[in-house]
């Protein structure tokens, strides 16, 4: 399966504390609709799509809850302590960083920043984008997400 046919990389996907919606297990879960195939998961189309913003800062940041600023960067106090506790979280198990994506987005573009994501991201097998929650590929390696549920990188 070919990369430029599924899961691509938009801009609108990513969300101003630098999550990459495209990697989310249930952005890609909505995508690939696996809940035809007996899984019972949440879907969602994205932070921005969906008009949230950002599900993890909104709450607690006025900047970002009210559309204020596109990106965390673009803040004086980023990356604040929020942001950097969300990813410690991210680095430690989903091997994710979003204050790097927001400094890769700061000081080479969104271009560049997308062509990164889509070559770090791409299932070896088949082409697709694996999920940073899970480290799978939910074209090619849904059966053994179905075997285990609740599989996270290998554990």
């Amino acid at each position: 399966m070919d990369s430029t046919t599924q899961n691509k990389m938009r801009a609108e996907l990513i969300a101003p504390c630098g999550m990459n919606c495209a990697l989310c297990v249930s952005y890609q879960a909505k995508e690939n609709d696996i809940n035809r195939q007996g899984f019972h998961k949440s879907y969602c189309p994205g932070c921005r799509p969906r008009g949230k913003n950002c599900a993890f800062m909104k709450k607690r940041c006025a900047l970002i809850g009210e559309g204020q600023v596109t990106f965390c960067f673009e803040c004086a106090s980023f990356p604040c302590e929020r942001l950097v506790r969300l990813d410690k979280r991210y680095r430690t198990n989903y091997h994710l960083s979003m204050v790097d994506n927001l400094r890769f987005i700061r000081d080479t573009g969104m271009e560049a920043f997308l062509a990164a994501q889509t070559e770090a991201w791409r299932c070896p097998s088949c082409g697709g984008l694996i999920t940073c929650h899970s480290g799978l590929c939910l074209h090619c390696q849904l059966e053994t997400l179905k075997a285990k549920k609740t599989y996270r990188w290998d554990r």
